[in-house]
């Protein structure tokens, strides 16, 4: 966050200062009250639990310098600004800020798709790290509020700001890039996540698509060729046009893909007659393309290629429940992917599953949401998928799920919640298991991960329970 009072806050934002309008913001904008740094700005934002506005005397006992609020809020401890729409204030306070350090050399580099986001904006944050100082979302902060939030980390320090953009609807993007105008956009695949929200595979291209369109002429777009619908964004678009995958006219060529025996995706990368071979230190093949993506976009940022694709060989997962590995300690290796789930990442888990664990594999796996009238028959896909796979079993969990059992057959058990997973796994599983948890963010099966982790979990072949 660049230093600011309080009175151009507010004047930046077409509110109203309440309090000292001299008083400084110096450090980064939060949501939280229980996480504001001090110096920060508070931002009241009124939630499906909880008011931010209740939380503003909290906000300032952890030394908020102030608040952004929708009405007065009278002996308030620290100095206000009051607006009519605090999301909307929130976005142009960004793209203030964002206008400043772009003036001073920052570059912006958004991304979208239907899935991959948050580990390709991983992936691309970890190679750009040794060319300048770089910020990027923490998790998927990819909305309204995230980005922003995103942006005002940013300081006149910061040389790569990196943005993921979602989108439930038409416009949404649109609207992200008045916020964060990318200097590179990309996009990763279009697919059926969301696509109940969307009304359509055409529909959702078209939103994805506003991200391509924001750029200026001078900006680049990095495509997935290998994607129909991404490849037609290049008639979208007045800015040059860099494709990756393992399509031959990709300027960032996917030219090998296979997993090594961890279960990591061994890949070479090819870009204008040099080639890269590294092993990226994360699970599943579908990282691949991820990490074309990621390098992709470093080179459209002036990040020399051997450098950008060299450096995969170090990037272990940042963010938390994405494919990521624990061991028991009674040897059962558990896979935590139960952050989100669409079937196209459903799909690339559970192959992931299938290649290294084979017959000592088992999926525990929930509902997918927002998949509209197709959701039944995407679930089953998956349960087929699973059973022609040769996995051991698959945990349906949850009556949202119900259809995965019905594609996965005589080696689905079906539980109607966390606990009755929890209580199957601990009865069933052996040393060298390996079990994949996966479901779309509603379902909280990672407490199924933590319960397994727990000291003194018991499985069938292991130590007696204390």
């Amino acid at each position: 966050m660049i230093e600011l009072s309080v009175g151009r806050i507010a004047e930046i934002v077409a509110g109203r200062s309440v309090g000292d309008p001299e008083a400084l913001v110096t450090s980064p904008v939060v949501i939280d009250s229980r996480h504001v740094p001090p110096g920060g700005l508070f931002v009241a934002l009124r939630g499906e639990r909880a008011d931010g506005h209740d939380h503003v005397d909290g906000a300032a006992g952890q030394g908020a310098a102030a608040a952004l609020v929708d009405h007065d809020l009278p002996g308030a401890p620290v100095p206000l600004v009051v607006v009519d729409d605090v999301t909307a204030a929130l976005g142009r306070l960004a793209r203030h800020v964002h206008d400043v350090l772009a003036a001073g050399g920052l570059t912006t580099l958004a991304l979208t798709g239907s899935a991959g986001k948050t580990s390709t904006k991983d992936l691309l944050a970890h190679v750009l790290d040794p060319a300048g100082p770089t910020v990027a979302p923490e998790g998927s902060f990819n909305n309204e509020w995230g980005v922003p939030l995103t942006v005002l980390r940013a300081d006149r320090s910061t040389r790569y700001l990196v943005v993921e953009m979602g989108a439930r609807g038409l416009g949404h993007i649109a609207t992200l890039c008045q916020i964060a105008p990318p200097d590179v956009a990309a996009v990763l695949n279009v697919g059926t996540a969301h696509v109940g929200e969307f009304g359509g595979l055409e529909l959702t291209a078209r939103a994805k698509g506003e991200i391509v369109e924001a750029l200026r002429p001078a900006g680049t777009a990095v495509l997935n060729l290998d994607d129909d619908r991404v490849r037609a964004m290049r008639s979208r678009t007045a800015a040059s046009v860099l494709g990756f995958g393992a399509d031959p006219a990709a300027a960032v060529r996917l030219a090998s893909l296979a997993l090594d025996a961890s279960g990591f995706p061994a890949l070479t990368l090819v870009h204008a007659g040099e080639s890269v071979e590294v092993v990226l230190p994360q699970l599943g093949l579908h990282h691949g393309a991820n990490a074309a993506a990621a390098v992709s976009m470093a080179v459209a940022a002036g990040v020399p290629f051997r450098e950008a694709a060299a450096r995969l060989g170090t990037a272990t997962p940042r963010s938390p429940h994405r494919m990521a590995r624990h061991v028991t300690e009674d040897g059962v290796v558990v896979v935590d992917d139960a952050y989100n789930a669409n079937p196209e990442s459903m799909a690339a888990a559970v192959t992931w599953l299938a290649d290294t664990a084979g017959h000592r594999g088992v999926a525990v796996l929930g509902a997918m949401l927002e998949l509209g009238d197709e959701s039944a028959e995407l679930h089953r896909r998956v349960g087929e998928l699973a059973r022609r796979s040769g996995l051991r079993s698959v945990v349906v969990v949850g009556a949202d799920a119900a259809p995965i059992a019905a594609g996965a057959g005589d080696i689905a058990v079906v539980v109607a919640d966390v606990t009755e997973a929890v209580e199957h796994l601990r009865a069933s599983l052996h040393p060298e298991d390996v079990v994949l948890v996966k479901a779309s963010r509603g379902g909280r099966l990672e407490r199924v991960v933590d319960a397994l982790r727990a000291p003194n979990r018991h499985t069938a072949g292991g130590p007696p329970p204390l």
